[in-house]
């Protein structure tokens, strides 16, 4: 399914993260805002990030906020220019790119931050 996300759980119904899948040409110096919806899960319960893969395979994290928006982490290639946001009420993450450089060329998903640990 192009376009949607979906970060599945054992013993747990999957949880679903929409996104448009249409490819868009942004020019470099310019601005842009993709965003994505959560769905199936509490989204104000999770942090969320951005992440990107390159043209050859390696995924970055772009950014990083936490649940009640009170803590951002961004990659150090993208700050500030880019800003992420959420909107609880709506279920919505956000991404405004500004500045744009060739070299943010890439696929971008949003993610669910889950930390997993290991109880030895």
């Amino acid at each position: 399914m192009d376009g949607t996300l979906f970060c599945v759980f054992p013993g747990v119904q999957s949880q679903q993260l929409d996104q448009s899948s249409d490819p868009v040409v942004i020019k470099p110096g310019t601005s842009h805002q993709i965003s994505c919806q959560g769905s199936r899960f509490t989204f104000s319960n999770f942090h969320m990030n951005w992440v990107r893969e390159t043209s050859d395979g390696r995924f970055q994290s772009v950014s990083w906020i936490r649940n009640d928006g009170g803590d951002i982490a961004y990659h150090d290639s993208v700050k500030g220019r880019f800003t992420i946001s959420r909107d609880n009420s709506n279920n919505m993450l956000h991404l405004e790119m500004t500045d744009v450089k060739p070299e943010d060329t890439a696929r971008y998903y949003c993610a669910r931050y889950t930390l997993i640990q290991d109880n030895v």
